[in-house]
């Protein structure tokens, strides 16, 4: 990997850091997500505008739906992203949905899609879920005390879920199908929009209320998200996937040690170590 693409990747891992930190301080539900929205769609249509201009272009055959899918699948994470931001600490729920998504992601392969994993790849799975057992605090999450945190724990799981579901789905409807990354972007954004609309209007005043207090958060989720985004494609243009996708993994890292340093949260130190070996897992997995 070139200086260059590194460079990339590691500033899009800061960036995708950051995005969640932003979300976890909003503390928002569907209104937040909803107002989320509608500033990216905002950012969209004058992108979308130059794009059909400048390139005419034209959407295969099954384009629409598998938009429309992949619409569906982002809406329900971001659901049980900001559910588990609001019931768990950062630096926990933010390395469980970024570790657990590429690991469920594997197994899916594996069991629909037929790939054989390498002896590496199966190695880093192991890792990955040792990890999550020492992030969740072990034993100990099962003790009566521990109840609230066993709600985040699974807030947090199904997050990684849902990331594997559509990190599949997506991979299937740009490389097989063949749409266009940034329409296929765009045609997400604007679907979850759409689903989100009937229940923001049924929330007006939250919605007004999240716009008014939250705003900086809302508008740097929604900068800062896509930016991430557009800039590992630019690494993925001039570098090998498989050197790009390990290297976003350091977010996990970052991700524990913003929460660990700016919000000063408990079991700082074990959740750093876990997150560092998670994205070895990571890693792993993707080298396999």
């Amino acid at each position: 990997m070139t200086p260059f693409a590194l460079a990339l990747v590691l500033i899009a891992a800061v960036l995708h850091a950051t995005w969640n930190l932003c979300a976890k301080r909003a503390g928002g539900g569907l209104p937040f997500i909803w107002v989320v929205g509608a500033v990216i769609c905002a950012c969209y249509v004058p992108v979308l505008i130059f794009y059909f201009i400048r390139y005419e272009p034209t959407l295969p055959t099954g384009a629409i739906l598998w938009i429309l899918g992949s619409g569906v699948l982002k809406t329900i994470y971001s659901l049980f992203l900001q559910r588990g931001y609001r019931t768990g600490d950062f630096s926990l729920i933010y390395p469980l949905a970024r570790g657990t998504g590429p690991l469920l992601s594997t197994l899916a392969a594996i069991a629909f899609l037929g790939e054989r994993p390498s002896l590496l790849a199966l190695a880093g799975s192991v890792v990955i879920i040792t990890a999550i057992f020492f992030l969740t605090g072990g034993p100990r999450l099962f003790h009566e005390d521990r109840a609230h945190l066993r709600n985040a724990v699974t807030y947090g799981v199904l997050s990684g879920v849902f990331i594997a579901a559509y990190t599949i789905w997506d991979r299937h409807g740009v490389a097989k199908i063949g749409v266009p990354p940034l329409l296929y972007d765009a045609g997400t954004a604007f679907t979850q929009l759409a689903l989100l609309t009937p229940f923001a209007l049924r929330r007006r005043s939250e919605v007004s209320a999240e716009w008014r207090d939250k705003k900086h958060w809302a508008i740097a989720v929604a900068l800062l998200s896509p930016i991430a985004y557009v800039l590992v494609l630019t690494a993925l243009a001039v570098a090998p996937v498989s050197y790009v996708a390990p290297a976003r993994e350091v977010s996990i890292v970052i991700g524990a040690f913003l929460g660990a340093k700016l919000l000063k949260e408990a079991d700082s130190q074990r959740r750093l170590w876990a997150a560092a070996a998670m994205a070895v897992g990571v890693i792993a997995l993707a080298l396999g």
